[in-house]
């Protein structure tokens, strides 16, 4: 029976609804992992999941990738401008334009409406980066885009299926554009999947405790990660606080391009204003609104207790300031594929690099940047078309108040969220041998707390192959904090015939030879502290596991 006769919601059945909606959205990504056919999905896990309600609140997600999560908000809210009322049991949407809550054109969103009692209550929702979106290049990113056109196929919100029919003709039209459409629908199939699971189980939630439990629940769970959001942003003295991050470049001849925070404490309200970044540019840099409310979210989300649940309650407490037309708000239609990424990372390095002058104990050092690396030719395996996207060399996480980074942990967009697949299989699926895949010694910052150190790899490429690349860190490494060292930067080259050259951030239409190698040594995380106060055991210990070298 429904418990919708009480007048009080009970603080047990408040606590089962809060870790019954958690656990539907984990189920939801391991559904994900298991039936998708992508190793981009099915092994380096860069999807995430989300309960999200009609007032276009999250409501809950779980542990996946940060940047993705804190945009699918917006992207309902685009929905739900678009259909309105025109929503029905049984439907499926899907959409993956930037400038309609999307990250990037290769994320793209899957959402199913949840109905009780005739009513729409929710939406389940699933974000997967696909390994091709269409457009001038393989794997969307495309440093010589000047226009969004010219990164894929750019979906608004549609309907996928109707009343619990899928439309074929939809289905048609976007398969029809990319390169690899099997694969495509594989990873769609699985994003379906996902997002159906989660309606059923939601559905079970309502039909145990009832709508009127269930609401007050969500409504309640909202109001406490708000309100121990507020106590600990109201320990901070007030002020107003500066920090800049830079881009290595735009691809474009512009160098250290600037992501400027200034982030104002009153009280348990935080200001993080924006507007002082620089102009927005011609190619894919540049971070749609999506994007860039997502990054400020997620810095807010690393700043307080990991056990407050990260929903719209906690994110209250901010006022996001953008200038139009900078690289952090810019005009429709500028390319913008790189900004999951980059300027992702850079947006929460410069909030934090203002706000360790207010609550160091909270900051950690900076997370390395991303430095892709796409590759595509024929498989004499299958004689099929192949697209890997590297997700292996991941660099060093920063150093925290309570002890070091975690090495070859990955970005700040994703904080371990993005995993690199296991090697044997990728040699076994793809003409690509790992000579080398191990960690890079002294490439962490040094602090009292060290940054997690990067990684060695050394890629045979067997055939005739392209690759493009599409990063940062080359210039600049992760940001050491309240006194910690920068980790050391990327060094990227291509090996051909024993002659090395330096591999640019973002460079188009690379030719590989067939045994060319990729020596790739990514960068480590930044340290934290006065490297002073680092003791000499934990000295001596990086000595012993060759993190460092004597």
């Amino acid at each position: 029976m429904p418990r919708e006769q009480t007048d009080r919601l009970d603080p047990i059945s408040r606590a089962v609804i809060q870790h019954r909606l958690s656990a539907i959205v984990e189920e939801m990504g391991e559904a994900m992992l298991r039936t998708a056919y992508s190793q981009i999905l099915n092994a380096s896990r860069d999807f995430s999941m989300g309960i999200v309600d009609r007032d276009c609140r999250l409501v809950a997600q779980a542990d996946h990738i940060p940047v993705h999560v804190g945009a699918l908000p917006w992207a309902v809210r685009a929905l739900e401008e678009r259909f309105a009322d025109d929503v029905a049991e049984g439907d499926l949407f899907v959409l993956n334009d930037p400038y309609a809550g999307g990250s990037h054109l290769p994320d793209v969103t899957i959402f199913a409406p949840v109905f009780f009692d005739g009513e729409r209550r929710l939406w389940t929702v699933v974000r997967a980066h696909m390994g091709d979106i269409g457009g001038a290049t393989h794997g969307a990113y495309n440093p010589n885009a000047t226009e969004i056109w010219q990164e894929g196929l750019r979906i608004p919100p549609l309907k996928l299926a109707e009343r619990g029919r899928l439309r074929g003709d939809v289905l048609d039209m976007i398969l029809m554009n990319v390169r690899l459409p099997r694969e495509f629908k594989g990873d769609l199939d699985a994003m379906i999947g996902a997002a159906h699971l989660g309606e059923r189980s939601l559905s079970q939630l309502y039909r145990e405790f009832g709508g009127t439990v269930v609401h007050r629940a969500v409504e309640e769970i909202m109001s406490g990660a708000e309100a121990r959001t507020r106590a600990i942003v109201s320990e901070w003295p007030d002020g107003t606080y500066e920090g800049t991050a830079y881009l290595d470049d735009d691809g474009r001849g512009r160098q250290d391009v600037a992501i400027r925070a200034r982030v104002t404490v009153s009280g348990s309200d935080l200001t993080v204003d924006l507007t002082g970044s620089d102009d927005q540019s011609k190619s894919f840099v540049n971070s749609p609104f999506a994007n860039t409310q997502a990054s400020v979210a997620m810095a807010l989300a690393y700043l307080i207790d990991a056990d407050i649940p990260k929903n719209d309650g906690v994110f209250r407490v901010l006022d996001v300031k953008l200038r139009p037309g900078s690289i952090v708000h810019p005009d429709a239609n500028v390319p913008v594929t790189l900004a999951t990424t980059h300027p992702a990372n850079e947006i929460v390095e410069a909030i934090v690099r203002a706000l360790q002058h207010a609550c160091p104990e909270r900051c950690s050092g900076g997370w390395s940047r991303r430095f892709r690396i796409s590759i595509t030719g024929e498989n004499p395996r299958n004689g099929r078309t192949f697209i890997w996207h590297m997700f292996h060399a991941r660099p060093g996480g920063g150093a925290s108040p309570v002890g070091d980074g975690w090495s070859g942990a990955g970005e700040w967009h994703s904080v371990g969220g993005i995993k690199f697949g296991s090697i044997e299989v990728t040699e076994a699926r793809f003409p690509l041998v790992f000579e080398q895949h191990e960690f890079r010694p002294d490439s962490g910052g040094d602090g009292r707390y060290r940054g997690g150190v990067g990684t060695t790899l050394d890629l045979r490429v067997e055939v005739p192959a392209y690759a493009h690349t599409a990063g940062e860190g080359a210039r600049h490494g992760a940001a050491g904090i309240a006194g910690g060292r920068d980790g050391a930067p990327h060094d990227y080259r291509l090996v051909t015939d024993g002659e090395a050259s330096r591999l640019a951030t973002k460079q188009f239409g690379l030719e590989i030879a067939p045994g060319s190698v990729f020596a790739i040594r990514s960068g480590g995380g930044g340290g934290w502290g006065d490297p002073a106060e680092r003791t000499p055991a934990a000295r001596a210990h990086d000595v012993d596991e060759e993190l460092v070298t004597p």
